[in-house]
């Protein structure tokens, strides 16, 4: 690839905005060629960030947001409150379990971070948790504090903890902070029983501008990290002596392959260190004795191109013939099953070196719509549709008939096992105890999991989407599972099951003060069929009494609904604009869709008391679980990556034209919301479909992926190359990003009248960092730049953060502000002032 520049052209002036007027980018003509193919860029000047022009370019866009949304303060100051009112500003998490101490945080009213807090176990025999709500919550007797943000992040703008570990006798702290939004963070470890004045103080040595994360190891003698490249790549793995000088450092492990990220870690059972490198579809796992702190890591199954693994370690206590304990490793892999299977190894057989394959296999996720793994033989059940009813003899009960179905971990503790998978585009938990899990191993049977389920919240449970996942269960000793449950309409729940009784306690409930009652509110899943015939989940959510299209049917909950035209608009109308909604049987509603469809990631459901002042104010609530997500296996993310990218897109599309078509949203009040490379679907829907959207709100916006992808030198691009491919090496690849990259395909208004009749383009608001090192600032401002030109002719905003990075603000209440008025600039889009 080459780039030259020339002259500045007629419009280098950059003013700032008068009048509410945008400045003026200037139009310098950079001009990029790849395998013959010629690009003029005129805004490529903007990722000069030292230079006066950018700096100036960057204060005059900032002046013209501030200008541009001031009338929104009132909007602001009220969704602020509104929010407010239904946090808990002061209060407390339950306490977890963790060698000799339960730790747990506190956070009070008006301060922006949490403070990190640990009492020391007195009975090694009760698991009970500690009640440390007091009336004035002070602290307890013997309480102390481990970590406190509020103090550590006094003097800077911005503040962000990269990881805590902590040695097993509770003594030592390693801890990372990055105070510019970079993503370097800097890892001190403290001794919090220090004595003399003040208590924990912090040893002299440093270790700078690191990755986040490392780990103490369980003595508190070793800390291994991994150092970033100029790319901002964590590629090698170090290992620092506590007391000395970090100067002094030794490097034990170095990745060469550019596409791979390195992160190093202690296994669950504490009995190894733990170095994982990986690409987007290739991993490898290596292990150290942890006892051997110096020693050489040794590789458990080397790599192979397309085979993406993990390894656990764990035991069958007791359960050998002469009472010995069954040493186990859990393998999770693709080799042969692309939606994953785990298995387990009886590690008696024979040392090391493993085969992922080898040992039993107890469970594996559905082949069905996937591509074939690299090397493993291809089965029938490719070729099946992805939402197809999987059933497997050797798999559990309780995964028969599933659809979509993928698995995504399994962890065994002393008492029982929990098992992770995706089915019917949700996630879903399984338990078992180990001793019932020991005695299906050796008989060789199927394993008899119970599948948890949101039964204990009695009717709810019908009415409402749950994700449930197992969490704070750190210790391997627990003799009880913890898990939450949370829906879109019901606040987080923390829950405790017994395996062995079937005892399921709440632990604590998301308290949402004010005049919240989630019996007010309603939720949906329905189905949307796509261009290509695709069925594509879409989440509905609205509160009830004010979307007469929605409280006309009474289902709830997740449902087999396909969307349906309403009548009068048969299939040939679904190319015609349907700004103009007509009558129906009920007046469409305004609605807030957002999306992300990226790197296999769901998106699950989840509480969120910002959403209330929407669903308050009639707005619908819609989540599109759009291809290049998880939410239906791996089948479903291989349906919207590389070649297949463009599916992500027209999904999106597809569900909100059919949610307008059959009369439950109106297109002129629907705004649509998605950030980083759901920023870029943004950017994608905007051109494909602009009749569909009032307006759109953006957050760091991938979209300029064509010119990011083609430069290796900035950060992640060589290890995205797995997600969308490589146009540097590529033809095919670039012509195809070529043709969806959003910067490079804005329609300007006579090609918008041309295709649709309408100039119709919808207003735009995005967000950005100066500091972001994911989706560099410079993507969104060119972007702006082409919106905000004449013959475009795009109502298109930007606010640009100058110390913050890909996450934004840091501490929650300018989170919330944050929150305020982008929500306040979406409302106003939709004709809600108030």
């Amino acid at each position: 690839m080459t780039t030259t520049s020339s002259g500045e052209g007629a419009a280098a002036s950059i003013g700032t905005p008068s009048d509410a007027h945008p400045p003026v980018a200037a139009r310098i003509s950079t001009k990029r060629e790849v395998a013959g193919v010629e690009f003029d860029d005129p805004y490529e000047w903007i990722r000069d960030k030292d230079s006066e022009r950018t700096q100036r370019y960057v204060a005059g866009q900032n002046e013209y947001f501030e200008a541009r949304t001031k009338h929104l303060e009132g909007l602001k100051h009220t969704l602020f409150e509104e929010l407010k009112s239904h946090i808990k500003e002061t209060d407390m998490s339950v306490p977890v379990r963790l060698h000799g101490f339960w730790y747990y945080t506190r956070i009070y009213e008006g301060q922006q971070y949490a403070i990190q807090c640990r009492l020391p176990v007195v009975d090694e025999g009760n698991w009970e948790p500690p009640s440390v709500q007091t009336a004035d919550n002070a602290p307890l007797a013997g309480e102390e504090v481990v970590f406190d943000a509020n103090k550590e992040s006094q003097g800077h703008d911005f503040f962000r903890v990269g990881g805590m570990d902590l040695s097993d006798d509770g003594r030592w702290l390693l801890y990372g902070t990055d105070t510019s939004g970079n993503e370097r963070y800097d890892m001190r470890i403290r001794d919090l029983r220090a004595e003399g004045e003040g208590g924990a103080a912090d040893l002299p040595e440093v270790i700078e501008q690191v990755s986040a994360g490392g780990m103490i190891t369980p003595d508190g003698r070793w800390v291994f990290y991994t150092k970033l490249d100029d790319s901002w790549r964590p590629y090698s793995v170090w290992r620092h002596k506590v007391g000395s000088d970090s100067s002094t450092d030794v490097e034990v492990w170095t990745e060469s392959d550019e596409r791979f990220w390195v992160g190093v870690g202690m296994s669950f059972d504490e009995c190894r260190i733990v170095i994982t490198t990986g690409s987007k579809t290739t991993t490898e796992v290596l292990t150290l004795p942890a006892d051997d702190p110096t020693g050489s890591f040794e590789v458990f199954v080397p790599r192979r191109e397309g085979v993406e693994y993990d390894v656990s370690f764990s035991r069958f206590e007791g359960a050998g013939p002469d009472g010995e304990d069954i040493p186990l490793a859990l393998t999770y892999h693709n080799v042969s099953n692309p939606n994953f299977q785990v298995n387990v190894i009886d590690m008696r057989t024979h040392q090391a070196p493993y085969e992922l394959t080898e040992g039993v296999c107890v469970v594996a996720g559905s082949p069905a719509g996937c591509e074939p793994v690299p090397g493993a033989q291809s089965t029938s059940d490719a070729g099946l549709p992805i939402d197809e009813p999987y059933d497997d003899p050797a798999n559990p009960a309780v995964l028969q008939g599933a659809r979509g179905l993928g698995i995504e971990g399994l962890s065994i503790h002393r008492h029982f096992i929990t098992l992770s998978y995706r089915a019917d585009s949700l996630p879903r938990l399984a338990v078992m105890t180990t001793d019932e899990a020991a005695r299906n191993f050796i008989a060789g049977e199927p394993w008899n999991f119970r599948e948890l389920s949101a039964a204990a919240l009695g009717e709810r449970a019908s009415t409402a989407m749950f994700s449930i996942g197992a969490g704070g269960n750190p210790s391997y000793e627990t003799p009880r599972m913890r898990y939450s449950l949370s829906s879109y309409t019901n606040p987080a729940q923390l829950r405790e099951f017994d395996p062995r009784s079937g005892g399921d306690v709440l632990l604590k409930e998301a308290e949402v003060p004010g005049d919240f009652d989630p019996r007010h509110y309603a939720e949906r899943r329905v189905w949307a069929r796509g261009r290509d015939g695709q069925r594509v989940p879409v989440s509905l959510v609205w509160r009830e009494g004010m979307v007469p299209s929605l409280d006309a049917d009474e289902a709830r909950g997740l449902t087999d609904q396909d969307i349906v035209p309403r009548a009068g608009l048969g299939e040939d109308d679904r190319g015609d604009s349907p700004r103009s909604s007509g009558a129906g049987a009920f007046e469409p509603s305004p609605m807030f869709i957002t999306g992300y469809g990226a790197y296999e990631c769901s998106s699950d459901p989840f509480f969120s008391p910002a959403r209330l002042s929407m669903l308050d104010r009639g707005v619908i609530y819609a989540v599109a679980h759009v291809r290049g997500g998880g939410e239906m296996g791996r089948a479903w993310y291989e349906q919207g990556r590389r070649l297949n990218k463009k599916h992500t897109f027209e999904d999106f599309v597809d569900a909100t034209a059919a949610l307008q078509q059959a009369g439950i949203a109106d297109p002129g009040r629907t705004v649509a919301n998605g950030g980083s490379a759901g920023g870029l679907l943004m950017g994608a829907i905007a051109n494909m479909a602009p009749e569909l959207y009032a307006g759109i709100e953006a957050d760091v916006p991938f979209v300029d992926a064509l010119t990011s992808i083609l430069d290796p030198s900035l950060p992640l691009t060589v290890t995205e190359w797995d997600e969308w491919g490589d146009p540097l090496h590529n033809r095919e690849v670039y012509e195809y990003m070529k043709s969806y990259t959003p910067y490079e395909n804005v329609p300007d208004a006579q090609s918008r009248i041309r295709a649709s009749g309408d100039a119709h383009f919808p207003k735009i608001m995005a967000t950005t960092s100066m500091n972001d090192t994911r989706v560099l600032y410079v993507e969104p401002l060119k972007w702006i730049a082409r919106l905000q030109e004449a013959e475009v002719g795009a109502d298109a905003i930007v606010k640009i953060e100058v110390e913050a990075g890909h996450g934004g603000a840091s501490g929650r209440y300018k989170q919330w502000e944050e929150l305020a008025l982008e929500n306040a600039w979406c409302l106003s889009v939709m004709g809600i002032a108030g």
